[in-house]
């Protein structure tokens, strides 16, 4: 996703901030009054200020089913959104469009099916929310990270499912190293249907992994984060 998108039509629906919550120096989440808006697990939204034309997608954190929305933001530096959103506070309004995308797991799928779930930083988003609206999936979920202080809402997790593969910092708790090191370690089996969110790399040097271990590609779904 980029980081800046101005829509051709910026939606009217306002929506009220009920809270900040920051999981580190940069990343926080917020928020939002629902106002009876539908979605599905893995969409995003574009969202911005209420007196701004700029919004930027930002994909769905909450569960479908929480009487709230939240959409987890890492802070970009030069970016327009970012910046400006971690400026609010509660009470402040923010634009919300219509949910959008096809980033999403199956209509109907056999209760014993294992998912595989691969993120980058807050490429973790649709994931937390995959396992919101759905309780008891079976999934493993690998988070490429820096260091611990990016473990967002790692509590949240089965702690046997979610595992933190970690490039900076050794940890008893982490895998040290790369996504990409731990899959070459640990094949994944054929009929484990995997979901990548992050950043383009990662996506394109994971797939490689995926196809080489004899993974079928219509098994294989991907959303490019930033």
């Amino acid at each position: 996703m980029n980081e800046v998108s101005e829509a051709n039509k910026i939606s009217t629906k306002l929506h009220e901030i009920d809270e900040i919550r920051h999981l580190n120096d940069s990343t926080f989440v917020v928020k939002l009054e629902k106002n009876n808006l539908k979605f599905k697990a893995g969409q995003h939204i574009n969202v911005g200020p209420a007196n701004s034309i700029h919004t930027r997608e930002y994909s769905i954190y909450s569960g479908e089913d929480d009487e709230f929305l939240e959409i987890l933001v890492k802070e970009v530096s030069d970016g327009f959104i970012s910046p400006v959103l971690k400026k609010q506070r509660p009470g402040n309004m923010l634009v919300v469009e219509e949910p959008v995308g096809y980033f999403s797991l199956p209509r109907k799928y056999n209760p014993g099916e294992k998912f595989l779930f691969i993120a980058s930083g807050t490429g973790i988003s649709p994931f937390h929310s995959f396992i919101k609206s759905n309780p008891g999936l079976d999934y493993t979920l690998l988070h490429g990270i820096r260091d611990n202080t990016e473990k967002y809402d790692s509590d949240f997790y089965d702690l046997s499912r979610y595992i933190a593969c970690t490039s900076r910092q050794k940890s008893d708790n982490s895998y040290f190293g790369r996504v990409t090191d731990y899959l070459e370690e640990n094949p994944v089996h054929t009929n484990t249907r995997c979901y990548l969110c992050g950043n383009s790399s990662m996506i394109h040097d994971v797939y490689d992994i995926l196809e080489t271990q004899a993974v079928p590609s219509e098994m294989i779904h991907a959303e490019v984060y930033f």
